[in-house]
């Protein structure tokens, strides 16, 4: 077979500790997406009360998802910033329930602030997510280390609140990849070596920045870390085609199935059984091809 046909494999080898076990990123996993307020853009995603969260959680394993993502506020465009508060007396109830009712599963939580994290991790929490990067906390890295969870690392700039202001790069791959690349030095300095990286799409990006990042996506193994896609009914699907996120399903299989082929080992999604099939197929392609050389 032709070299240039050659599907690149799903992620490096590369493993992180959950629970003191190594997890090993050979096959791609889903991430399915609980949003615990009633703010977030997709309302599918959206439960409010412990019964709700428990029956989208469950959809959401049955589908295949290895990890949920618990988060209290929304970080659409525009969202303004919460307070640790705010998100406290939320979270925990969700996390004791999803820890009861389904103790197999990985919990991720998507904070920025640093005290919630805590917290979060001391009732079961497994993974802490931060939109920022470690920006919006300067004790955020420091807590990390002290807590011995994986972290997922994204990029963004701003705020949520003020993020899709006209966002400006002389080269986004280049930069994003750098801003990513100098914080896992300074995690690595501090003691953390359990890092996802997420490149963050849609976050302080225009369209064109998300798909040229998109199209670059397999420089980020140069990271040596397990790359999470979170690209599920976001803008750069419904601006392009022109239609609203309850209507971006297609679009987003389309393009989790590109993340697959340049190097994605998480695909964080509002739709787990969607996105499991997707990786089953890539699963099959990649058996096909390495069965042909």
């Amino acid at each position: 077979m032709n070299q240039a046909t050659k599907i690149t494999p799903s992620a490096q080898i590369s493993s992180i500790l959950l629970r003191g076990i190594p997890f090993h990123f050979d096959n791609p996993v889903v991430m399915a997406i609980v949003n615990i307020n009633s703010d977030s853009f997709h309302g599918a995603s959206r439960a409010t009360s412990l019964d709700e969260i428990l029956k989208l959680t469950e959809m959401h394993i049955s589908g295949g998802a290895r990890f949920i993502d618990l988060g209290t506020t929304s970080t659409r465009p525009g969202a303004a910033l919460s307070h640790a508060t705010e998100e406290i007396p939320v979270l925990l109830p969700a996390i004791r329930a999803i820890r009861k009712e389904f103790p197999g599963v990985f919990i991720s939580v998507d904070t920025y602030h640093s005290t919630v994290a805590e917290v979060a991790v001391a009732e079961g929490a497994d993974i802490i997510n931060d939109i920022s990067g470690g920006r919006f906390d300067e004790f955020m890295f420091e807590k990390i280390a002290a807590l011995r969870v994986p972290y997922i690392l994204m990029h963004s700039v701003k705020t949520p609140e003020t993020m899709q202001d006209s966002p400006l790069y002389k080269d986004v791959l280049s930069e994003v990849l750098f801003d990513l690349e100098s914080k896992i030095q300074k995690l690595q300095h501090l003691g953390v070596s359990d890092i996802i990286i997420d490149p963050g799409f849609g976050f302080g990006k225009t369209n064109e920045h998300n798909f040229r990042l998109m199209a670059g996506l397999s420089n980020f193994k140069l990271a040596n870390c397990p790359i999470l896609v979170g690209i599920s009914r976001k803008s750069m699907i419904t601006k392009t085609l022109g239609i609203k996120s309850d209507e971006a399903l297609n679009g987003t299989t389309a393009l989790n199935m590109y993340a697959l082929m340049n190097g994605a080992a998480i695909l964080r999604v509002h739709d787990a059984l969607e996105a499991f099939q997707t990786i089953q197929l890539f699963q099959a392609l990649n058996h096909t091809e390495s069965s042909d050389i």
